[in-house]
């Protein structure tokens, strides 16, 4: 984890704001190529039904469309919370490489029951549950609160 990192992750968290301020979940996510470039970025659109609208499964598809295997591989996913299994396994499937996530899987199903959110109805795995191999770092304490804060505004 370094300073370029952090630098990601609160973009991420800036979209993941931008997602709830739309009606949506609190997720945003980058893909950054290996020069450092900003590729793709996106934020949560399941409200309008479609509950696949995750920005890591549209990193994933784009990154298939617009990227050789190569390129995948030395891109890097930065995501304001760890991948659902679908994203995981179509980061997997993609052959994207690094994943550097805010806030983690166990926060926020801790945080669904905090908040009296109802269950999404899926196992929520980790990242290497799906991907056994995938290289990850995350979770960062410092974003936990206010991660957190935007699930609370996302149940209102």
């Amino acid at each position: 984890m370094n300073d370029v990192d952090i630098r990601h992750l609160q973009r991420c968290v800036k979209l993941a704001t931008e997602a709830v301020d739309a009606g949506d979940q609190p997720f945003g996510s980058i893909l950054v190529s290996r020069d450092g470039t900003v590729l793709f970025e996106d934020r949560n659109r399941t409200d309008g039904g479609d509950a696949t609208r995750h920005p890591e499964f549209a990193i994933a598809r784009w990154a298939a469309d617009h990227l050789s295997p190569e390129e995948r591989q030395d891109a890097v996913v930065y995501t304001s919370g760890e991948h659902c299994a679908m994203c995981a396994a179509a980061h997997g499937l993609v052959g994207l490489g690094r994943i550097v996530y805010a806030t983690s899987t166990p926060q926020l199903s801790r945080w669904m029951q905090e908040l009296g959110k109802p269950s999404l109805g899926i196992a929520l795995l980790r990242i290497t549950d799906v991907v056994p191999d995938a290289d990850v770092t995350g979770p960062v304490p410092d974003f936990a609160d206010e991660v957190r804060a935007l699930h609370a505004r996302a149940v209102r």
